[in-house]
């Protein structure tokens, strides 16, 4: 009993710490951007979860498979939640925001040109439920105990062309038109803040240098100023120099007069 309870507290603690940096989660979405393709493919993610964190390790971090599915899982749940978020709050809130757009519509523009070739298998169809929900990893242990015997039917009733090829295409149709739609909303809200940001800087700026040019103008009619008082106060000076020198020279003339 005491040896579990130490057990649960490590596996507590290797969740919890040390926590995912920005770096490390950048690294996690990149060694799980390439196996995107694959994990659509298959329902055994578990080993591809075990590739996942062999990639981590490879990179020096020392992460689980199922840490690095958890974390991923999480992130996707944040990226969701940013669909009715304004552009500025997104970063704010979730700055792997645009690792994982990235990542989605890589999934819509494989799905967009098996499509385009005609294809209609079921690895085809799996990709289309895939990325209409992407909830695949969810969904694994639900399947696994769901799938049985009927698996093998399941398999080869989809190999053939299915009543319901046509519907699901639609489906995924109308998917990718409202992502490409989304898409551009948000690129186009984008635009609009940067825009807002270019011209809020170049007001800015032509008012920092309007600043600057009055005080400069201030400064140098100050010198103007102070160079003018001083060529007064020393024309002064020499005025009184003048003076007392004259004063000087009549008295000692006086004096010499006297004496003679």
């Amino acid at each position: 009993m005491e040896g579990h309870h130490r057990t649960t507290v490590g596996i507590d603690s290797a969740d919890r710490f040390p926590q995912w940096s920005v770096h490390e989660t950048r690294d996690l979405l990149a060694a799980r951007a390439e196996l995107d393709q694959t994990f659509l493919e298959t329902k055994r993610n578990k080993v591809l979860w075990d590739v996942v964190a062999t990639k981590m390790r490879e990179k020096g971090y020392n992460r689980s498979a199922e840490q690095c599915k958890s974390k991923w899982k999480n992130l996707v749940t944040r990226y969701k939640g940013c669909e009715t978020m304004e552009l500025e709050g997104m970063r704010q809130q979730f700055p792997f925001y645009y690792e994982l757009e990235t990542i989605f519509a890589a999934r819509m523009e494989r799905m967009l040109w098996i499509e385009a070739e005609g294809g209609s298998s079921s690895g085809t169809k799996n990709k289309g439920l895939a990325i209409a929900s992407d909830d695949e990893d969810d969904n694994e242990e639900t399947d696994r105990e769901k799938a049985g015997s009927s698996k093998k039917k399941r398999k080869v009733h989809k190999s053939g062309n299915s009543p319901s090829s046509s519907g699901n295409i639609s489906v995924l149709k109308e998917a990718l038109e409202e992502f490409m739609k989304q898409q551009m909303q948000i690129e186009m809200e984008w635009l609009k803040a940067y825009q807002a940001r270019e011209e809020e800087r170049r007001v800015r700026e032509m008012e920092w240098r309007q600043t600057m040019e009055a005080l400069e103008s201030e400064r140098i009619v100050m010198e103007r100023r102070w160079r003018e008082r001083e060529e007064q106060r020393t024309m002064r000076e020499e005025a009184r120099a003048e003076k007392r020198d004259a004063l000087i020279s009549a008295l000692l003339n006086k004096v010499r007069r006297e004496d003679m």
